[in-house]
């Protein structure tokens, strides 16, 4: 699939301005509409199987805990069409942001998240200081007709508080920057069937190999 380039200069403008000034973004839209409907459709077509359980740690410290999170989740790859027109267009977001916040962003990595009614993935931080090099989290909601009442929001909260400084509801298109080391968040009870894609901008690890 041929990406088709959405953001203009100037929303590229606002979120570097809103990342420097809060650290994070919420868009009602970022990418190319006909992009957006694709990604919905490729994760609707995904088969059961294709999802793994979600867990907590990396590596040796990976680990399944129902009681932290339970979401299901699939890497994008770049031999699908949809998935590479969609780190395609994650790459012009790169460039983009260390053109203007000088970031040193190096790679990307995404799964799709899916969060069957009744899961949820309780208030954690994508990344520690000096333990990780994911700087720059996205979130991409691929739902459409969400309602308040499915459940289902992000909070974002402030640094080392229990104050929810934002709520985003999980809608078709929406789009959330946010600094990884930052900002704890959680995704609350989904009373639906709730699709999004989660992706990291990362520095660059010698010692470790991009995972797409």
């Amino acid at each position: 699939m041929k990406p088709l380039i959405h953001p203009t200069e100037a929303t590229y403008d606002y979120i570097a301005d809103a990342i420097a000034d809060k650290g994070y973004c919420v868009l009602p839209q970022l990418l190319h509409a006909n992009l957006n409907n694709a990604l919905q459709q490729r994760v609707m077509n995904l088969d059961e199987d294709d999802f793994k359980r979600a867990g907590i740690g990396r590596e040796q410290d990976f680990q399944l805990n129902n009681t932290v999170r339970r979401d299901e989740t699939r890497w994008l790859t770049l031999d699908n069409s949809i998935d590479k027109a969609y780190l395609d267009q994650m790459a012009e977001f790169r460039l983009a942001m260390n053109r203007r916040l000088f970031m040193g962003l190096f790679d990307y990595e995404a799964h799709y998240a899916h969060y069957a009614p009744g899961a949820f993935y309780k208030k954690h931080v994508d990344a520690f200081k000096g333990e990780s090099n994911r700087v720059l989290t996205t979130v991409l909601y691929l739902n459409p007709e969400w309602q308040e009442a499915d459940g289902g929001q992000l909070f974002i909260y402030a640094a080392d508080s229990d104050t929810v400084i934002e709520s985003v509801n999980p809608n078709f298109g929406c789009f959330v920057i946010f600094l990884s080391e930052q900002f704890p968040h959680e995704v609350v009870k989904s009373y639906r069937d709730r699709y999004s894609i989660a992706g990291w901008f990362r520095l660059h690890d010698p010692l470790q190999a991009p995972l797409i």
